[in-house]
Order: structure tokens, then C-alpha cells, then sequence
């Protein structure tokens, strides 16, 4: 059975070949970069002076006032949260046999009552295309895991920009969405059916993609 999480349909809708090669080949090991360290550094301090109290580092205090602004926010505050559903949306462990849709949430503040939650993500990159996409499928697994939460609010925090993509979720609207989820999920399983991973040129070919063998690898 695949089992899935936001970043598995962002890849396949990326690049199906690319996808084939370096997630389920697992032709081309990807390497941590300086990008990448840089950002598990970042959501470390975050969690730690969140949870801790933990000073930032001289590095990331230009982190403060938003760290200061999350902490302050009543509620339990959950960092780098993982949660798991099987495919019938019934809860289950991260690693679970039967997994369907794994999900890590950077920050997740339920309010006292835990009929709302606040959920944020930590960016790094340019705000210049925010996908809050992530935040939805977010929501969507916190109302299945925590039944009394009505609505999801929260967003996408640009940290070196200052700027935040909102996002807001009510429960009953969750049905409907889930579908769409179902429906992406779907065709990478129809890909691995029919074994058809065509590359698809895009903005990472030349400098971001480690699958020397496709004919786009290094192509502007």
C-alpha cells in the first residue's frame, strides 16, 4: 500500500520521473544541502525556545519576535507533531503498517477548550508562490485527530521575509476536501499500476534535480 504525505504529491506532480527514480528506485539517495540544514536548524530552535524556553542561538534570533508572539498564544503548544491515518481516516501511529497519510505539523496550538487550533508551518524560502496546500492537509489530519476541534486556523510563516500566508479550515467542510486528497493519492498509484514515469521539465531541472540520467537533467 503507498503511503503518502504532502510532499510525496508535491514531488510526483513535480517531476513522475523523478519521483520514480529518487523515492521508489531509490536510484539517486538525496543529501542533505546547506538549504536543508539550515532549515532543520531553524525548526529546532524554534521547538526548543517554544517548548523550553531555550534561547535562539545568534544565528536565529532574528527569529524572536515571532517565536515570542507563538509562546505567548494560549493553548498547548505541540512542535514537530506527527500524525498518521489509515485510509478509512481512523488514526494510527506515524509508523504504522497501514499508514495511509503520514503528516508533521512545524507547530500546533490547541486552544484550552480544544474546539480550535492554530497550526503554523516554518518557510525559509521566498514567499513569492505560498501553497498552503500543506496547511489544509494539516487541518484536514487534526480534526481526525483531535474530534472536539471545529476549525484549524494558523499559516505559512516566512521567516526571512516577515510575511505570512493565513489559512483557515471548518470541519464541515472536511469531507468534501478529503476527496481531492484521495483523487491526487490516486494517480501515483495509477502510475506504479501501468510502471509510466515520464519526466516533465520544469525550474529545478538545472541546478535542484540529482537524476543525472533524465535527458531535462542540467536543461534550463
Amino acid at each position: 500500500m503507498l503511503t503518502w504525505s504532502y510532499s510525496t504529491i508535491k514531488d510526483y506532480e513535480t517531476c513522475k520521473r523523478k519521483f520514480h527514480e529518487v523515492k521508489i528506485l531509490k536510484h539517486f539517495p538525496r543529501k542533505d544541502t546547506e538549504q536543508s540544514l539550515y532549515g532543520t536548524n531553524l525548526h529546532k530552535q524554534a521547538e526548543n525556545f517554544i517548548l523550553y524556553g531555550t534561547p535562539l542561538v545568534k544565528d536565529f534570533q532574528f527569529l524572536q519576535p515571532i517565536v515570542d508572539s507563538l509562546k505567548a498564544m494560549p493553548g498547548d503548544k505541540l512542535c514537530e507533531w506527527k500524525m498518521g491515518l489509515k485510509e478509512d481516516l481512523t488514526p494510527c501511529d506515524f509508523f504504522a503498517k497501514d499508514c495511509w497519510v503520514r503528516g508533521v505539523a512545524d507547530l500546533i496550538i490547541l486552544s484550552p477548550d480544544r474546539t480550535t487550533a492554530r497550526c503554523y508551518d516554518y518557510k525559509s524560502g521566498s514567499d513569492r508562490y505560498p501553497d498552503t496546500d500543506q496547511l489544509l492537509l494539516m487541518a484536514l489530519m487534526i480534526f481526525q485527530h483531535f474530534p472536539t476541534v471545529q476549525s484549524v486556523s494558523g499559516g505559512l510563516l516566512f521567516v526571512l521575509k516577515g510575511t505570512v500566508a493565513k489559512h483557515k479550515v471548518k470541519r464541515h467542510q472536511a469531507e468534501q476536501l478529503w476527496w481531492r486528497w484521495r483523487e491526487r493519492a490516486s494517480m501515483i498509484e495509477s502510475s506504479i499500476q501501468a510502471n509510466y514515469w515520464p519526466p516533465k521539465q520544469n525550474g529545478l531541472c538545472k541546478k535542484y534535480c540529482e537524476v543525472t540520467t533524465c535527458e531535462f537533467q542540467g536543461v534550463r
